[in-house]
């Protein structure tokens, strides 16, 4: 009685019972009794199982580059597997009794780095760096259909590369190159930015004269209109000043005119009276002056002709001795009005 037993294994576990050589039982997450001393077990895990790789690699430039990644495969035909490797174990302690089950992985493991290794072996170091991407679907394309895993009955459900890095040598390397890179390209910013804050500095300066230039042409433009302006007026005023001498002109032409007939008619009026006169001495000419100065007496003041007594008294002043003249007389020659 003690030797028959009980197991019960999951259900993500595949377990044959062999029996004198034989496969009694099979199937996942079976429970069942067995008499232990001719019975043996085989115990397939069936779930995915997910499997970290490290490894180093060559690039075509012949730098060593270190791939990080992680596998994840399920065993998809146990029965294929139990056949080809040891997957037995204790059926009291349930524990694999080979470690042919602990070498699956590595197996793996291999097949992936095998394909890695044809790949990076084609990528300079720069490109194998950054060739992350390309590398997974390369290799999860050609892992799919590894033969040797197919054989083994062995399912791969993903692949994924990490991280590939460079030793730390190489990274410092690179590091100081993408330094001095990035400092370059910073320089050649600040260069940039240098050369356009001239650029603008010029272009304000253009700008700056090209304004000046602009007033001080319309400067110009505003004094040759004052000039024009002034040039109009001093024509209108020459105009005018020539047409007030031209009327002065006139006017003098007509004062000359004036004075010529002012001047005849005067000569014609002295010529007029100097035949009067003429015609006067004419008819005077033979009559005795005593008479013409009576003549003259007529009708004179009695002032008058006083005055002319006077005026005889004096022209034969020589032979007259004394003369005497009374206030009187002088009185009513002052008294007299003349007229």
């Amino acid at each position: 009685m003690f030797s028959v037993k009980f197991i019960k294994v999951q259900p993500t576990t595949y377990v044959l019972q062999y029996k004198n050589g034989l496969v009694k039982r099979e199937g996942a997450g079976l429970a069942f009794f067995y008499y232990a001393p001719t019975t043996s077990m085989v115990a397939v895990p069936m779930g995915s199982e997910d499997v970290p790789f490290i490894f180093d690699e060559n690039s075509a430039d012949f730098q060593q580059i270190t791939v990080q990644g992680q596998v994840t495969y399920r065993i998809s035909d146990p029965k294929k597997i139990g056949a080809l490797l040891d997957f037995s174990i204790n059926p009291v302690t349930q524990k694999y009794i080979s470690e042919d089950p602990t070498k699956l992985s590595q197996r793996i493991i291999n097949a992936v780095k095998v394909l890695t290794r044809k790949g990076l072996q084609r990528l300079p170091l720069r490109d194998a760096l950054r060739a992350t991407d390309t590398m997974t679907t390369q290799v999860a394309s050609a892992i799919k259909d590894n033969s040797e895993l197919q054989a083994l009955g062995v399912e791969i459900l993903g692949l994924s590369f990490l991280a590939i890095k460079p030793t730390p040598e190489t990274a410092r390397a690179l590091e100081a190159e993408a330094r001095e890179q990035i400092l370059k390209v910073a320089d050649e910013a600040v260069y940039a930015r240098r050369n356009s804050a001239v650029e603008q500095e010029r272009r304000i300066k253009e700008n700056e004269l090209n304004t000046e230039i602009a007033v001080e042409a319309k400067k110009r433009q505003i004094r040759e209109t004052q000039m024009d302006a002034e040039q109009s007026i001093q024509q209108k005023q020459h105009e005018l000043q020539q047409s007030e001498m031209e009327a002065k002109i006139a006017l003098e032409a007509k004062n000359t005119e004036l004075v010529s007939l002012a001047m005849e008619n005067a000569k014609r009026e002295a010529d007029v009276k100097s035949y009067s006169v003429k015609g006067l001495m004419q008819a005077y000419q033979g009559v005795d002056p005593k008479l013409l100065q009576a003549l003259a007496m007529a009708g004179m003041q009695p002032g008058q002709m006083i005055a002319m007594a006077f005026q005889e008294l004096a022209d034969k002043a020589g032979k007259i001795g004394q003369l005497n003249i009374t206030p009187d007389l002088l009185r009513e020659v002052i008294d007299s009005p003349v007229r």
